[in-house]
C-alpha cells in the first residue's frame, strides 16, 4: 500500500491500516457456516478517500490490488476511463431554424417514437386503454390463451403487459399519429391483433424445467438451453429469465432461499482461555493486568495477549500495537488460532 497520506500518519496508525488492507482473490474457497463470525465491509480504494477514515469504523476494509494465485502476482484493479469518440456520442450543435441538416439521414437510427406529435398526453393514455381492451379481446378470442389465463382478470393482467404497450405506440407512429387509423390497425380484417411475450408464451411445464435449470446451472444460460430447453432459442430463454425475475414466485423463492441461508448459521460459543502460569504481560502492549489472558505464538515463546489484544488479533490478523519483532513475529499458535470468516456485504 503505497499512499502520500500515509507518511503523515503515526507508525500506530500505519501499523493498523496495513492490518485493513485485503487483495481480491477471483480463487473460490468454500468455508463452513460455524466458522462465520459477523459481517464486515469490503470497499476498492478511493484516491479521494481519507486512510483514517478506515479506522474510524471497527469492520471496515479496502483493496487495491488482486491476486492471480495463477502467475502468483499482484496487479492493481483499476477499471478503463471510458472518454473519447469510441464510448462517447459526438453531439452537434442545434440547427438554426433556416438551416438545413447535411447529414445523411438515411445513416441514421430509425426514428420509433415523436415526444413531439400533435398528440397530448391525454389522447394517448386513451389509445393505450384501447390497445389494452382489443388485447383482453383477443385473448378471450384465441383458445390457448382462454387456457393459460382462464379468467377475465387474468386475461386483462396479460393485455397490460409491456409488449401490448410496445405495440400500441409502435402503430400509432406507424399510422403518423392518426387515432382514426392506428385504432383501425389494432383491429385489422381478421380480427383483433394479439401480443404475446415470453412470459405468456411459455407452459408451466416449462417454466418449472427453467426453474429447475436455474437452481442448477444458475445464469449459465447456454447449459439450461442445451439440457433443459433445446427447443427455446437463448434469446427467447434470456428474456423469460428477466421476466420471471419480476413475479411474486421469485420473490418467493428469493425469501425462501434467505431464510434457509439464515437457519444453517449457528451461534459457536468460544470459551474464555485463560492461563496464570506466565508472569510476563501482554506482547503487544506490554500491560500488566486483563481480565482475560490468551495463549499466542508458539509454545516456546511463551507469550500472551490482553483481552483487547486478542480481539485485535482474531478480527485483523495482526497485533494493535508495532513490537520491536514487527517485521518477523512470530505467527499464532495453531491450538489457540480461531478462525475468523466474514461476510462482505
Amino acid at each position: 500500500m503505497e499512499n502520500s497520506e500515509m507518511a503523515d500518519l503515526p507508525e500506530k496508525q500505519k501499523h493498523q491500516l496495513r492490518h485493513r488492507e485485503l487483495f481480491l482473490s477471483r480463487q473460490l474457497e468454500s468455508l463452513p457456516a460455524t466458522h462465520i463470525r459477523g459481517k464486515c465491509c469490503v470497499t476498492l480504494l478511493n484516491e479521494t478517500e481519507a486512510l483514517k477514515s478506515y479506522l474510524d469504523r471497527e469492520d471496515a476494509f479496502f483493496y487495491s490490488l488482486v491476486y492471480d494465485p495463477q502467475q502468483k502476482t499482484l496487479l492493481a484493479d483499476k477499471g478503463e476511463i471510458r472518454i473519447g469518440n469510441k464510448f462517447q456520442a459526438d453531439i452537434t450543435d442545434l440547427l438554426n431554424e433556416d438551416e438545413e441538416d447535411g447529414r445523411d439521414l438515411a445513416k441514421l437510427e430509425e426514428k420509433i417514437w415523436d415526444p413531439n406529435s400533435s398528440l397530448t398526453e391525454k389522447q394517448i393514455d386513451q389509445f393505450l386503454v384501447v390497445a389494452r381492451s382489443v388485447g383482453t379481446f383477443a385473448r378471450a378470442l384465441d383458445c390457448s390463451s382462454s387456457v393459460r389465463q382462464p379468467s377475465l382478470h387474468m386475461s386483462a393482467a396479460a393485455a397490460s403487459r409491456d409488449i401490448t404497450l410496445f405495440h400500441a405506440m409502435d402503430t400509432l407512429h406507424t399510422n403518423g399519429y392518426d387515432m382514426t387509423r392506428a385504432i383501425a390497425a389494432l383491429v385489422p380484417q381478421g380480427g383483433p391483433v394479439l401480443c404475446r411475450d415470453e412470459m405468456e408464451e411459455w407452459s408451466a411445464s416449462e417454466a418449472n424445467l427453467f426453474e429447475e435449470a436455474l437452481e442448477k446451472y444458475g445464469k449459465d444460460f447456454t447449459d439450461i438451453q442445451q439440457d433443459f430447453l433445446p427447443w427455446k432459442s437463448l434469446t427467447s430463454i434470456i428474456e423469460y429469465y428477466y421476466m420471471w425475475k419480476t413475479t411474486d414466485r421469485y420473490v418467493q423463492q428469493k425469501r425462501l432461499k434467505a431464510a434457509e441461508a439464515e437457519s444453517k448459521l449457528k451461534q459457536v460459543y468460544i470459551p474464555n482461555y485463560s492461563k496464570q502460569e506466565s508472569n510476563t504481560g501482554c506482547y503487544a502492549k506490554k500491560a500488566s493486568s486483563s481480565y482475560q489472558w490468551y495463549s499466542w505464538g508458539p509454545p516456546n515463546m511463551q507469550c500472551r495477549l490482553c483481552a483487547s489484544c486478542w480481539t485485535y488479533w482474531k478480527k485483523y490478523g495482526g497485533l494493535k500495537m508495532p513490537t520491536r519483532l514487527d517485521g518477523e513475529r512470530p505467527g499464532p499458535n495453531r491450538n489457540t488460532m480461531v478462525t475468523a470468516a466474514f461476510l462482505d456485504r
